[in-house]
């Protein structure tokens, strides 16, 4: 049985618009079909461009068929976080502070995807500012009643419901990951620099990144070859490789490390535990070394020096708006804001040396086991109904936030890359994920892995069953 557009893999609605099995404007059309139908339920977007993108897939259209190909994205309808800048086009991240907010240019990334031939479908809901202090309306596909992940939950949201084939998304402790994870996509937080941050709402310029969100790794792959790379003071002046390259089925001679004593402690569900512990044994399976490794040295400074960074930059970039439209913040984001004012000079300094003692020892870790990549729960816990969050932000028991800043700020501190990729589901079926973290620029060695995986499960091809809004 044909899946229907919408279900289709990036890499697969290539395949049949160059085969002339389907158009761009099919596949538009069928995503925003999809987007009417779910969107009552799930809330993924906050500005959908249904005009545009048609307008778009036709061009697209038009320029596949004079033997214009721009890519793999060329004619795919994409996603966008609403903390990207598009020009002529609202971006206010979530919040009243900046509502009416037209850009006049696009953000690096949206301009890359527009020369990759991408149609953009609409701008996805996030946290006012990506703070995560306020509940936005999305939720999760699996489990309506449910938290949808991070700041990124809207880019998560519609790539997991068909209302985008890839969706971009920002990570600077865990909001790529923690949605990709917590809705049954893959996500990626990339290595710092890789992707371009000009154009983008900030929270940290040393912890923020910009990365994909997408059903399958091979779609992961194609979509950082499309956004990776610029020449902005953001970026770094690294060549970019042909990540498709990577993707193949042998892991023979990769080196997978696994840290129980961190990533595996006491309060990770046995559901989680028995899923990504059920992965590695795969990638044994298929060929893979699996190197159990000792603590990670100062790995536990990761959080503490990452929250005491982020919410001093945060509060710098907002010093002038929290004083002329202080009461237009989300009150949970103002005082989160006003607190990040208070670090001091020296708390900080202290915060960016413990950033380098976690770097050392993680660097030590994939030297001395001579690492492709680490293994671990992506969260250590599936989502939590929503009710349940302001009891969980209290600090009794395992916090959303707690759970996001434990398992993924590390990459974040030391700026190394970490895929989410699904795999599994707990007893309740809300999805599970395991991160592969990598060396810096490492990426091309998490997508061989993470592809590898796929090619041997079906995780990824799981769907919720969320009933259709006639």
């Amino acid at each position: 049985m044909m899946a229907e557009l919408h279900e289709l893999s990036i890499a697969e609605a290539g395949a049949l618009l160059r085969a002339g099995e389907t158009s761009s404007v099919e596949l538009t059309e069928a995503t925003l079909k999809r987007l009417e139908q779910t969107e009552p339920l799930v809330h993924a977007y906050t500005n959908v461009l249904a005009e545009r993108a048609l307008e778009q897939a036709a061009a697209a259209d038009a320029e596949l068929a004079a033997g214009t190909d721009l890519g793999p994205l060329h004619g795919i309808p994409i996603g966008v976080k609403d903390l990207l800048h598009t020009a002529g086009t609202p971006t206010e991240g979530g919040s009243r502070v900046l509502e009416g907010f037209v850009p006049e240019r696009d953000a690096e990334v949206v301009t890359r995807l527009a020369a990759a031939g991408a149609v953009l479908v609409g701008k996805t809901v996030t946290h006012e500012f990506a703070y995560g202090q306020n509940v936005p309306p999305t939720r999760n596909p699996w489990d309506t009643s449910c938290y949808p992940g991070g700041s990124s939950a809207g880019s998560g949201v519609a790539v997991a419901v068909g209302s985008a084939f890839g969706a971009i998304g920002t990570d600077t402790g865990g909001s790529i990951r923690a949605p990709a994870a917590v809705n049954g996509v893959v996500g990626l937080k990339t290595t710092a620099g890789r992707v371009s941050r000009r154009g983008v709402m900030p929270m940290s310029p040393s912890l923020d990144t910009v990365g994909p969100l997408t059903r399958t790794v091979e779609d992961t792959a194609l979509m950082l070859g499309a956004i990776a790379g610029g020449d902005d003071d953001t970026v770094l002046d690294e060549p970019v490789p042909d990540y498709a390259a990577s993707l193949t089925s042998d892991l023979a001679g990769v080196r997978v490390g696994v840290e129980r004593g961190y990533f595996f402690y006491e309060t990770v569900s046995p559901a989680v535990r028995a899923a990504v512990d059920a992965a590695i044994g795969e990638l044994d399976a298929l060929g893979a070394e699996i190197v159990e490794v000792d603590a990670i040295e100062h790995i536990e400074l990761a959080a503490p020096a990452g929250m005491a960074v982020l919410v001093g930059d945060t509060s710098e970039w907002h010093q002038r708006l929290l004083r002329e439209r202080r009461d237009l913040y989300v009150r949970e984001t103002r005082v989160m804001l006003e607190l990040g004012e208070l670090v001091l000079a020296t708390s900080y300094a202290k915060a960016q040396r413990a950033r380098r003692l976690v770097q050392r020892g993680m660097r030590a870790v994939f030297e001395s086991g001579r690492l492709d990549a680490l293994a671990a729960p992506t969260l250590p816990i599936t989502t939590k109904p929503v009710d349940q969050l302001s009891v969980d932000l209290t600090g009794e028991g395992e916090t959303a936030l707690s759970a996001f800043l434990h398992h993924c700020f590390v990459a974040n501190v030391i700026g190394i890359p970490s895929l989410s990729v699904p795999v599994g589901f707990d007893e309740s079926r809300l999805p599970v994920g395991m991160q592969l973290f990598g060396r810096p620029f490492g990426e091309p060695a998490l997508f061989r892995i993470g592809h590898a995986y796929q090619g041997a499960t079906q995780w990824h091809e799981q769907r919720p069953e969320l009933a259709a809004v006639v």
